[in-house]
């Protein structure tokens, strides 16, 4: 089965691009044949070994749509107006062509919203009838206030897993900056200058590089990493004691890895999957010594909760043959 993968792919965005090596693989692993709409066709299909088209190209997309048997709208954070209302009709767009050309269309553990209320409106109208599955219980209770059925999920990146053999060190600790969260930046450096001085050995991680290596040079860090690369990233994370994320999927990638984390919530997704994992969350100012302290203690999440999360996340790739 052909199946055309809809999301913020090819920007360079490491925690989209860990959604979609976990998506492709999977759907390989399963026998259907992915093709990714990316950004960046020629890279993307380089890198997960799949068909790619460009999804700013009209032709070519709907080329694609067209022999696929299959949308898949997600994962990610997709069906929201915060950031733009043109990012919400773009997506509703594919979704309508899809619909339109009689191809079956999934909604596949996304995050919903924020969203105006007009953007309410046009989500509720475009998902009547689609098989829809979130990631986290606040995106459901969303849908659900819309009128709209949902089922919960689990995001793919969760399916992700460490290089073999590597060895982890409990006292490293990955700090994952987002550029944009300047109010997060001086505590952050704070409980870096902390964990420093009584042993902790500090890693930057900038997961959109282009964003975020400013702020994960100001951290101060023993170390600096710069990755576009998911696996690379998992394999930084997984090779630590402890990670403070304020991008949402370098605390997806710790609790794939079975690596304690916290989480600093600058938007609802970061604050529902902590929620929903049982893991500490802060906002963007989080008070320095209560985080500090959990790095200490290396605070778990609910490893039951994060269990089921992954069970979910493969289970939704079922619904893609219903």
């Amino acid at each position: 089965m052909k199946v055309v993968i809809s999301g913020y792919y090819g920007f360079g965005n490491t925690g989209d691009e860990a959604i979609a090596l976990a998506i492709t693989r999977e759907l390989k692993k399963q026998g259907h044949t992915p093709v990714l709409l990316s950004n960046t066709p020629e890279e993307s299909a380089a890198q997960y070994g799949v068909s790619a088209a460009p999804r700013m190209k009209p032709a070519e997309l709907l080329k694609a749509v067209a022999g696929a048997d299959v949308l898949l709208s997600g994962g990610g954070g997709l069906l929201q107006d915060k950031t733009s209302s043109r990012t919400l009709a773009y997506y509703l767009g594919i979704i309508r062509t899809a619909r339109l050309l009689r191809k079956r269309v999934i909604i596949f553990n996304q995050s919903i919203g924020p969203l105006s209320p007009a953007g309410e409106k046009k989500v509720a109208a475009a998902l009547q009838g689609l098989k829809v599955i979130v990631r986290d219980r606040g995106s459901l209770d969303t849908l659900r206030r819309m009128g709209v059925k949902a089922d919960l999920g689990g995001d793919p990146a969760l399916l992700l897993e460490p290089s073999p053999e590597l060895v982890r060190n409990p006292h490293a600790v990955v700090i994952a900056p987002r550029g944009d969260v300047t109010e997060a930046q001086e505590p952050l450096r704070q409980m870096a200058a902390h964990l420093r001085e009584h042993g902790r050995h500090i890693i930057a991680l900038s997961l959109m590089p282009e964003q975020d290596d400013a702020a994960a040079r100001a951290l101060d860090a023993d170390q600096l990493v710069s990755t576009q690369d998911p696996q690379a990233a998992l394999d930084i994370i997984a090779s630590s004691g402890f990670v403070v994320g304020v991008r949402l999927h370098a605390v997806i990638l710790a609790a794939a890895a079975g690596v304690p984390f916290a989480g600093i919530s600058y938007d609802p997704k970061v604050w529902g999957f902590c929620e929903d994992a049982g893991a500490p969350v802060h906002n963007t100012a989080p008070d320095v010594p209560t985080l500090t302290r959990q790095v200490y203690q290396r605070t778990t999440p609910d490893w039951s909760a994060v269990e089921d999360m992954k069970f979910r996340a493969l289970q939704s790739f079922a619904s893609i043959t219903r």
